[in-house]
């Protein structure tokens, strides 16, 4: 049967396509059970227990819509980041927030500047959208912060976007260079920061609110699914000025925030304890994971996020045979799409289990390699 006709020819013209292969396809695709599930950069730990408890006492008033305003969430979050409800805007995820971005800014054929190998989903909201991704190498796996600025100014582009700490290379600026790029770059431009990982990096390399909250052309993203273990909840925000924050409004669909996911955030605001426990947990998990590499010779890159990329010394291929190496012995991790970076492969924090498991595959994995 064909398809219906009159999908648009820049939508007809795109791939089906998903940019990452969960787990759950792999064990459908491989009929196999992950038993370590260290690749998403999902927090292992999970949640907090007074968030579980939270959800649970608020499960029966589900059949809710959630409140369309976020007003409970936002006015928590301009309390914990010390500005006012109307900088924040509450969604689905930062995924979902970054493709309202996109959208603001983005007509076919528009310059969009990445850095090549950065953050897929960002990409792909660009060229659902029709623009021009224009892309730009990391330097020692590092964006490249003058060659993004360069890019900008080359390209008029209207969009940057810029991931600190970074994924998928877990590397970081710190936050005296990160205001420098903002300020550097033309009003004209509109600055993605963001900051999916502050929670879990040196307060060294987060810059203080104060220092853009003054810029209309600076949005940063930030998220529950990471230090606070909701992943799987698809809370994110957004932080800028009233003005720019307010376009949110003409597109977001408000009916978009799930009730228990809300509850959730509220609850996990809260638990401040928690937060640092589990911050200090994901520390303690690199440091393990950086030692499970070295002790197989393998060379694990600093990390300010809540993974550790691991440079396997040779190219693409090596990195994939041992990615789907791992997976044969229940072992679930991932590794950057392009070269130089897949060079490495990328294992998430988990909990010692998890740790176990990788430990004891990867030396079995290395050796049918050799």
């Amino acid at each position: 049967m064909s398809a219906f006709s009159r999908i648009t020819p820049l939508i007809s013209a795109l791939p089906s396509t998903v940019p990452f292969v969960g787990p759950e396809a792999l064990e459908r695709q491989r009929g196999l059970t992950v038993q370590a599930r260290i690749g998403a950069n999902e927090n292992g730990f999970g949640p907090a227990p007074s968030v579980l408890q939270a959800m649970r006492e608020e499960a029966g008033d589900i059949w809710k819509y959630n409140d369309p305003e976020n007003f409970a969430l936002k006015q928590a979050l301009a309390a914990h980041l010390g500005v006012k409800p109307a900088n924040v805007c509450v969604g689905e995820g930062v995924d979902g927030l970054l493709g309202l971005i996109v959208r603001m800014v983005v007509e076919p054929g528009t310059p969009v500047v990445n850095s090549l190998g950065g953050y897929p989903t960002f990409n792909f909201h660009v060229a659902g959208f029709g623009g021009r991704l224009v892309t730009v190498p990391y330097v020692d796996d590092h964006e490249d912060i003058e060659g993004l600025l360069d890019a900008v100014k080359r390209e008029n582009a209207p969009l940057v976007y810029f991931a600190n700490p970074d994924n998928p290379m877990g590397s970081w600026w710190d936050a005296d260079k990160v205001v420098a790029f903002a300020r550097a770059l033309p009003e004209t431009t509109l600055l993605v920061l963001d900051e999916a990982y502050c929670e879990t990096g040196p307060a060294s390399s987060v810059p203080a609110i104060s220092d853009l909250i003054d810029m209309p052309n600076v949005l940063r993203t930030r998220t529950f699914s990471k230090a606070y273990g909701l992943a799987g909840a698809r809370v994110g925000y957004v932080i800028g000025t009233p003005e720019t924050v307010l376009t949110f409004d003409k597109i977001r669909n408000h009916f978009g925030m799930n009730r228990l996911s809300t509850v959730a955030a509220l609850a996990a605001l809260k638990d401040k304890a928690y937060l640092k426990d589990v911050i200090d947990r994901i520390h303690a998990a690199r440091e393990r994971i950086g030692r499970i590499a070295r002790d197989n010779g393998l060379s694990p890159l600093a990390s300010a996020t809540n993974f550790v990329t691991i440079d396997c010394g040779r190219d693409g291929v090596h990195a994939k045979a041992i990615v789907d190496g791992l997976i044969q012995h229940g072992v679930f991790i991932r590794m950057p799409g392009v070269a130089p970076l897949n060079r490495c492969i990328r294992v998430s924090v988990g909990p010692d289990r998890d740790l176990d498991l990788f430990a004891e595959a990867l030396p079995k994995v290395l050796g049918t390699l050799r």
